[in-house]
């Protein structure tokens, strides 16, 4: 993506949806036979055993009809997992939000709005951007432990840290994110494609106009998004400042606002915000375990009518505009600290569960804070890849004319409040603060070599920075540690991602090799040979739709819509010792070849969460992990990494593999 071509005229953004292939469903043979080899160096020799028996009875049995189920499920979908994660939807209550008025009146409109596909395809897809069902049953809070964050619009060139610059930057930062929602809208953004293999493009469109409305028993995902030949898109923007929340038009006449223009409107909201009381903080609920926020939310709407519809326009906004200038935490200077501002900063400025909230601090750098449930991390790298190379490109200057046109001021929207509701949001401000204080956030380059030097030995960038990772794992903690690594499957219909599993046999003999002091140079090459090569073979059968984690989650799903007993494969210690159900010790994802970074909270309570980005010289991580737990230590984990990576040069050094 460093290359990456962001307009096209010559295709249109969504052109190739309608033949985009299926995706297949894998040889239950081949999936049993990768999960055992990802549980092995998890289990002892007994318990592997135990292990081969349970998925042997798995393959002859249950697995077996199971398998056929899912096959003939195949045959009517074009992406088969849609199809599981849709019965959990329909036998769910849906969100006590949502009259069934208004929920048919939505549906009808997501039809309406996408007739390009098969209508009755089409009813089957309502949550077609959304492959694993945790992500909306989980009654966990969303913000700090689902979401993903990281800085945006990048300090390395043309705009380093100053006080004073908050709202100027802003306004240019904010024209070109609305450039890139302009190329979305009218298909000008150039397809992505691996060679000349186009991939699946949906997900773009729940960039922008998108939010999670919290559900009793399971959220919804609301979007509002339309291209250009689909009709008229919203365009107004939310901008919240110390606790109060402001609207505006991000057109007029039908043209973007320019960063003068925007400028005017933002100086505005921080003018009236300037010398008054806070405002009561409403979007400090968003924060909250998603039960709690559904019936907080209920009631905030049965207290006045005028709060619903605020709350719709918030849902659907173009994104959330968070001007945040509380010192000393609205100065960050460091990616560390704007990594750490992006997950856990200010929760009355930040709606948590939009699709994409833009924060920016008083010193004039800026961040962002996104629900993971409507897209995966690429497509905000796309967008702040897009944003970053414009800012560079421009100097950090407006360059065009000056002239404001007359237009509204912004509105503000004002919540109507009692007692309990006060009691509610002080209530998820305690609970977030404590469950914040609690992450540990470190980001920072190592900086010795990148990319070209890994490559000059013709060696995986991202093979090479994984296997190091379990290197530092295992040196850290003295045993393997269950990883998950993003692997693309956006090559199929509606493809989001696939479980790479970095942790094999061979990455394991390979770690314990290189900590046995008699070990040779040569011993330890191959060995590291070896889990390259494996390292390879996975991501390639994963990205190619042949993985198995999410067979197994079919299958899975498949026994729950039939009514049958949980297999036994399932509740297996090996299954979630090794990761298995989203118990993963490492969770981690290549960000890309880009100036982007972000960040996530770790899947498991000794757990790690860990984003990179590779660039030619350099190598740039977010790690995060809990304080509370005595077992894990962010700060050392990537101290460790620097170690393994110069260990894996030193003995390619002579060698090429």
């Amino acid at each position: 993506m460093d290359n990456q071509l962001f307009e096209s005229r010559a295709e249109r953004t969504f052109q190739y949806q309608s033949s985009l292939p299926p995706l297949p469903v894998p040889d239950l043979h081949d999936s049993l036979d990768k999960y055992l080899h990802a549980v092995k160096p998890f289990a002892s020799e007994e318990e592997f055993q135990a292990t081969e028996a349970i998925v042997k009875c798995f393959k002859e049995g249950i697995g077996q009809k199971l398998q056929q189920k899912l096959l003939r499920r195949a045959n009517s979908r074009r992406n088969w997992v849609i199809g599981l994660c849709l019965f959990l939807f329909f036998c769910t209550p849906l969100c006590l939000s949502q009259t069934t008025e208004s929920l048919i009146s939505h549906i009808f409109s997501y039809v309406v709005n996408r007739l390009y596909l098969n209508l009755a395809f089409l009813l089957l897809q309502l949550e077609d951007w959304w492959l694993d069902t945790a992500y909306l049953e989980a009654r966990i809070p969303s913000q700090l432990n689902v979401n993903f964050g990281g800085p945006t619009a990048y300090v390395e060139h043309c705009w380093p840290v100053r006080d004073g610059t908050q709202l100027e930057r802003t306004s240019l930062n904010l024209w070109f994110t609305l450039q890139y929602w302009d190329l979305i809208r009218t298909e000008r953004l150039a397809i992505h494609k691996a060679g000349t293999m186009p991939f699946d493009m949906d997900q773009f469109r729940m960039l922008f106009c998108t939010c999670k409305v919290p559900g009793v028993n399971k959220d919804t995902i609301l979007n509002f998004f339309k291209t250009e030949s689909e009709g008229p898109c919203p365009s107004h923007m939310i901008v919240m400042c110390r606790g109060r929340v402001f609207t505006f038009d991000a057109l007029c006449d039908g043209r973007i606002l320019t960063p003068p223009e925007l400028l005017r409107q933002l100086t505005y909201i921080k003018e009236c915000c300037d010398g008054e009381p806070e405002g009561d903080g409403v979007s400090a609920l968003t924060t909250e375990e998603r039960t709690r926020w559904a019936k907080a939310r209920e009631y905030l709407i049965s207290i006045d009518p005028v709060n619903k519809t605020i709350l719709e326009t918030i849902q659907s906004s173009l994104f959330v505009l968070a001007l945040d200038d509380a010192k000393p935490y609205s100065t960050p200077e460091n990616y560390t600290q704007l990594t750490n501002l992006a997950l856990t900063g200010d929760p009355t400025i930040r709606w948590g569960d939009k699709s994409y909230n833009l924060i920016c601090f008083s010193n004039g750098t800026f961040a962002s804070n996104c629900d993971h449930a409507p897209y995966d991390a690429m497509v905000l790298v796309s967008n702040g890849y897009y944003v970053d190379q414009k800012l560079r490109a421009c100097g950090g200057v407006w360059k065009g004319s000056k002239v404001v046109r007359e237009m509204p001021v912004p509105e503000e929207l004002i919540f109507t409040v009692d007692e309990r509701v006060r009691r509610d949001i002080a209530l998820a401000k305690e609970q977030y603060t404590k469950s914040s204080q609690d992450l540990q956030v470190v980001s920072y380059a190592f900086t010795s070599f990148g990319k070209a030097a890994i490559k000059k030995r013709k060696l995986h960038p991202d093979t090479f920075v994984q296997l190091a990772l379990q290197l530092s794992y295992y040196r850290l903690h003295g045993k393997p540690g269950s990883c998950y690594e993003t692997a693309t499957t956006r090559r199929f219909f509606h493809g989001r991602t696939e479980t790479m599993r970095p942790c094999t046999v061979e990455a394991q003999h390979w770690c314990r090799t290189m900590l046995n002091p008699t070990a040779t140079t040569e011993e330890k090459r191959q060995a590291l040979n070896a889990a390259f090569r494996k390292h390879n073979k996975l991501m390639a059968e994963a990205q190619d739709g042949k993985g198995f984690d999410r067979h197994l989650l079919g299958l899975y799903l498949i026994a729950k819509e039939e009514g049958l007993p949980v297999p036994e494969l399932y509740t297996d210690p090996l299954y979630t010792k090794s990761g298995g159900g989203g118990s993963f010790v490492l969770s981690t994802s290549l960000v890309g070849y880009t100036t982007v970074l972000g960040a996530v909270a770790p899947m498991v309570p000794h757990g790690y969460g860990f984003f990179y980005r590779i660039r030619d010289d350099r190598i740039v991580a977010s790690c995060t992990a809990w304080k509370s737990n005595p077992e894990t230590d962010a700060e050392t984990l990537f101290q460790n990494l620097c170690t393994s990576l110069h260990d894996i040069m030193q003995i390619t050094s002579q060698s090429q593999l």
